[in-house]
């Protein structure tokens, strides 16, 4: 390959070859070496999503209705789906974004200038109260918008601590948040006791269910212990959810929805002056792929409630056996008792081992996995890709720990994303 920009063009049987041979040095996500990124069900769904995808791939999900009829007709679809999915009420403003970093960034911008039209404000020095463990997308929404976060301790399961983000509200505080669950730990947060305190401040409180969106509701029908955490809970304000993980669509697909549909008023941004007219967005992004949408809307009715409920028992078998495995390690065990995600969290027992130690080594046998940093420990999502080769990875997992006895990790930490 060149740097250079092409003098001609390359034919696409080329293209192909090229392509394929650069994903040859990728993870396996297919058979479930990836703890997150990716989200693999069948083979199946896959050429759904991308038959869906592609018969829109040219189409502009901004475009107006005038011209993309159809557009708007699978988003509505979409809103239907979800707002029943999440018990939200049948109005519920409803928005598609690229996934859920955009979908905080707009829930804090629509708090924020609802705040400032409630005060008469053009500017105003604004904070969002949210628990330690919550998503780096809402600092990344801060930074962007000019608004304060404020972190508060986890209480002694790691969840929210009610007491420390009521103590932490002051004049300014125009938001709470709760996440369900947790990426770092996989919990749902204390969702109806802080929708408790966002009623009786009058407050704007936002559940990112970003992960669980599309596990929790069909966890909970197979009998998992899932505390409340959606629109079913009076007080929360917004919701935010990805299709694009455990939904099973085509990236960037999330939604957001908004409890009271004037709300949705504040997120939409709108500008006029200019030569050109009102140009109108009711999100972060202006142009978006009408290939996400399609997809979503194609995954969601192909799969079905029966479907769902098929991949969360897949995923969450694999969950449990992951965690079986683990603590039949002398020296590991899983952070948190409680399984209410596929979520798996270990840390080590045993002075001679260290935890980031076993998951650089982990890394070097193929799997791939995360590293928490308090406690001290080994995180990783689970899809239904791992049920397949949970005994594989717990081999894996076993030798990892014997080379890991006397050595230290001198990593820092690893990324997220």
């Amino acid at each position: 390959m060149s740097d250079a920009f092409p003098a001609s063009g390359v034919d696409w049987p080329t293209l192909a070859g090229e392509l394929e041979a650069l994903k040859a040095d990728d993870a396996d996500w297919r058979r479930g070496r990836l703890a997150s990124y990716t989200y693999f069900f069948r083979e199946a769904l896959l050429d759904v999503q991308k038959a869906a995808y592609t018969s829109y791939i040219a189409e502009n999900g901004l475009a107006s209705p005038r011209v993309l009829r159809s557009v708007p007709r699978l988003l509505d679809d979409i809103a239907v789906m979800t707002r029943a999915l999440f018990h939200a009420p049948a109005d519920a403003g409803f928005s598609f974004t690229s996934g859920g970093t955009e979908s905080i960034v707009c829930a804090v911008k629509a708090a924020r200038d609802r705040e400032r039209t409630r005060r008469g404000e053009r500017f105003g020095v604004y904070n969002v109260v949210a628990p330690v463990s919550a998503h780096p997308a809402l600092n990344k929404a801060g930074q962007y918008l000019d608004v304060e976060i404020r972190r508060t301790p986890l209480d002694a399961e790691l969840r929210s601590d009610p007491a420390a983000i009521e103590a932490a509200i002051d004049a300014d505080t125009i938001m709470l948040y709760a996440s369900a669950p947790s990426y770092v730990h996989g919990l749902v947060d204390r969702v109806e006791d802080l929708a408790a305190i966002a009623n009786r401040r009058d407050l704007w409180l936002h559940v990112d269910a970003c992960w669980g969106g599309f596990i929790s509701p069909f966890a909970l029908d197979l009998g998992y212990r899932i505390p409340v955490w959606d629109l079913a809970v009076a007080g929360v304000t917004t919701l935010s959810a990805d299709i694009h993980k455990f939904g099973y669509a085509a990236k960037g697909a999330g939604v957001l929805l908004f409890r009271n549909p004037a709300l949705q008023e504040f997120e939409r941004f709108s500008f006029s002056s200019w030569p050109h007219g009102t140009y109108e967005t009711p999100t972060f992004t202006g142009s978006k792929p009408a290939g996400s949408i399609a997809a979503a809307w194609a995954v969601l009715r192909h799969l079905g409630r029966d479907g769902y409920l098929e991949t969360t028992r897949e995923a969450m078998e694999a969950t449990e056996q992951i965690r079986a495995g683990i603590e039949a390690i002398p020296e590991l065990r899983c952070v948190t008792t409680a399984v209410e995600s596929n979520i798996v969290v270990f840390e080590s027992v045993d002075p001679a081992v260290d935890a980031w130690t076993v998951a650089d080594l982990l890394e070097e046998l193929g799997w791939f996995r995360g590293k928490v940093h308090h406690p001290r420990s080994v995180h990783q999502g689970v899809n239904p890709a791992h049920l397949s080769v949970v005994d594989e990875y717990l081999g894996a997992l076993a030798t990892a720990v014997r080379g890991a006895k006397g050595v230290k990790s001198g990593c820092t930490g690893g990324r997220t994303y």
